[in-house]
């Protein structure tokens, strides 16, 4: 069998992430930290000291790899709320891209070569993390029990949902990852269409319109035809009904070293023909300016909601819900530096509910370098970022929106423990407090879905369907070209 993992394509790249950081419109922020960098194996690395053993005032370095700015940024922040460990400890980041698959085979390379340059602690996103915790890589990751904590209790104390756990679990059924965004997904819909069209913009109104937690889509396409007969889009495109049949089936694309086609997957090709045959949607493409344009209401008919997750809110629909403005400040290039204009859009014209089928979508998951000489001290970061389920730690901050004072932004976290003593109110969903909604999203979530080869056969499955949806080819036809793709590319045989 072989052990091809395929080229992450644009749509993965973007649907994945992730999810994390400050980002604008359909751009990741794969920056590197705002500090002095230097080209290392064509990454983007920020080295604070040169790693010298710690001894004589020296201080030992703390290798990171990561893929946006993000989790470098909180150990950087970790170090700045501890001047202790500080005081032993500086950091190392490696930032590269996942744009043009070039992070998994640096990283891939890093770790095979070992020595004093190779990762200490290591991110990797839903679209190939299996690969770090399950697959051809796991073998590196070091269960957290290796690490000094005490990780079933508290994982058990910060109520983290399964599928994370699960996804972070090894063959051997130890932890060895976790994260610290919750990717559970709702509905986030509009107000005033829902209004318009089920009489009530209430969450309850709409998760009876849609058939809410029903595992089904009958109603759902009910209620697209009474929105049809207002004028109404239910959906943007296909691609948002997508996300969620994706990680609502029952397995994976790949069982028993053969192409599993789930039935809810296979479903699919039939439920993107119904949304076209009947105009239920703008047919746009998600992560294009078409599907931007109908968040901001400029679209060929306006649309209801989007199935997502918190980020999904808080990094892209909401900057495209109002105007972006310039401000006097400037940029370091001299530029005048944006900001959100929330007085015009749809701001607060917004809501979260349940879905009628549980998923989830994006996230990013930490990891230790078994050879790591550090791992104490990894597991001490590990802790504050994943487990820490106090008023100190990270995730509380990231709930309340004060980790960064200068971007206040709320998101769904991890820990359900921490979700439930956090005030989870948003003014862009109109004061809702979304942790309501998201924790029982994160709830019905499963991580048994996912394999390490599913951004390419994500990709191929979404391409015949399309070419299916427009009439190019047969359903048939369509079916058959998906599996000689996936035969011919990653050398797995349909059942």
């Amino acid at each position: 069998m072989k052990k091809v993992l395929s080229v992450i394509s644009a749509l993965a790249i973007l649907t994945s992430f992730t999810a994390c950081g400050d980002k604008t419109n359909d751009q990741k922020d794969d920056s590197s930290s705002k500090t002095t960098t230097a080209a290392k194996d064509d990454a983007e690395t920020t080295t604070k000291d040169d790693g010298e053993k710690k001894g004589d005032g020296k201080k030992e370095t703390i290798n990171v790899w990561s893929f946006t700015a993000e989790v470098p940024g909180m150990v950087e922040k970790f170090l700045k709320l501890n001047p202790d460990f500080a005081a032993q400890y500086d950091i190392n980041v490696t930032n590269i891209p996942t744009t043009n698959n070039e992070y998994t085979p640096a990283l891939d390379k890093a770790l095979q070569a070992g020595g004093k340059d190779a990762p200490d602690l290591y991110c990797a996103e839903a679209a190939f993390v299996l690969k770090y915790t399950q697959g051809d890589m796991s073998s590196y990751a070091t269960p957290y029990k290796d690490l000094g904590l005490d990780v079933d209790n508290k994982i058990a104390e910060a109520k983290i949902a399964d599928y994370a756990v699960e996804i972070g679990t090894n063959p051997s059924g130890e932890k060895v990852a976790l994260g610290y965004q919750a990717t559970g997904g709702a509905f986030i819909y509009r107000r005033s269409i829902a209004k318009d069209a089920f009489g009530s913009e209430e969450p309850s109104a709409v998760e009876a319109a849609i058939g809410a937690g029903t595992g089904n889509w009958d109603k759902f396409f009910e209620a697209a035809e009474t929105l049809k007969g207002k004028g109404y889009a239910i959906i943007s495109g296909d691609g948002d009904l997508w996300h969620a049949v994706e990680n609502s089936s029952d397995k994976g694309w790949i069982v028993d070293d053969k192409l599993h086609i789930d039935p809810k997957r296979e479903a699919f090709i039939d439920l993107a023909k119904k949304l076209k045959d009947n105009d239920y949607y703008n047919e746009s493409t998600d992560w294009q300016d078409t599907w931007f344009a109908d968040m901001r209401d400029e679209g060929p008919k306006k649309v209801l909601g989007f199935f997502g997750p918190a980020w999904l809110i808080n990094y892209t629909i909401a900057k495209n819900c109002g105007s972006w403005v310039d401000t006097d400040e400037k940029d370091e290039d001299g530029n005048p530096k944006q900001k959100l204009d929330t007085s015009v859009g749809t701001w607060g014209d917004w809501a979260v509910c349940t879905p009628p089928v549980g998923f989830f979508w994006g996230g990013t998951w930490l990891m230790c370098n078994k050879d790591s000489t550090k791992k104490e001290a990894v597991g001490k970061i590990i802790d504050w970022i994943t487990l820490d389920c106090t008023k100190d730690g990270l995730q509380y901050m990231w709930a309340n929106g004060t980790y960064d004072p200068d971007n206040p932004t709320k998101d769904c976290v991890a820990s359900e423990t921490v979700l439930n003593m956090s005030d989870g109110t948003l003014d862009f969903l109109g004061g809702q407090n979304m942790n309501e909604v998201f924790v029982k999203g994160n709830a019905y979530a499963s991580g048994k879905n996912l394999t390490p080869y599913d951004e390419h056969i994500n990709k191929s499955w979404r391409d015949q369907v399309g070419q299916y949806v427009e009439g190019n080819k047969s359903r048939e036809d369509a079916i058959k070209d998906f599996k000689t793709d996936v035969e011919e590319t990653l050398d797995f045989e349909a059942e």
